[in-house]
């Protein structure tokens, strides 16, 4: 998967440029969330691995599937990753793409897990502290695991805050041990 994503990326940034210059980010988002979902069908996928059906076929039956979101600079796209046989890679390019506009859009997502379900007011708690520290605005997952005993644990990018009761006795069996 490492590799799908090395190869992704180029693709991803060039339509993440195209979008961001014409002013259609949302539009491209859209497009390429649903061509993602195409070629990982499994049918869809024998049609595009299938030496019979020619990549004009194949880019006619997506632009079909993408309606009226289908735009020249799209189909341009499209042709390129057909040509250099990456149409596979639509679903890495789709992911790297909604990475590269919530960073634009300086939006991340954050994974709560607590104890039990959080109130609206705890979630708007930990939304703007998240979103003090961050410098981000914040869209919060929440989960409840109840092994946790108590607190939270929280997930937003690369940082990790465990404050669960959970976490804590097993820091402190750790530091007695």
């Amino acid at each position: 998967m490492a590799e799908a994503i090395t190869i992704a990326r180029p693709y991803a940034t060039a339509a993440f440029a195209i979008a961001n210059d014409k002013g259609e980010l949302k539009k491209w988002s859209d497009l390429l969330a649903v061509l993602a979902q195409a070629v990982t069908d499994p049918s869809m996928q024998s049609v595009i691995s299938s030496p019979s059906v020619s990549d004009e076929q194949v880019l006619g039956l997506l632009a079909e599937l993408a309606g009226e979101s289908m735009s020249e600079e799209a189909q341009n796209f499209l042709a390129l990753l057909a040509e250099n046989n990456r149409l596979q890679s639509l679903q890495y390019i789709a992911v790297i793409f909604e990475e590269l506009l919530a960073e634009a859009e300086q939006i991340m997502t954050a994974d709560v897990t607590t104890a039990r379900a959080l109130t609206p007011e705890q979630e708007g708690n930990i939304s703007a502290a998240l979103k003090k520290r961050l410098g981000r605005d914040i869209t919060l997952n929440t989960s409840v695991d109840e092994t946790l005993l108590g607190g939270a644990i929280i997930r937003a990018g690369d940082l990790i805050i465990d404050g669960s009761a959970l976490g804590k006795l097993n820091r402190l069996a750790n530091a007695i041990s």
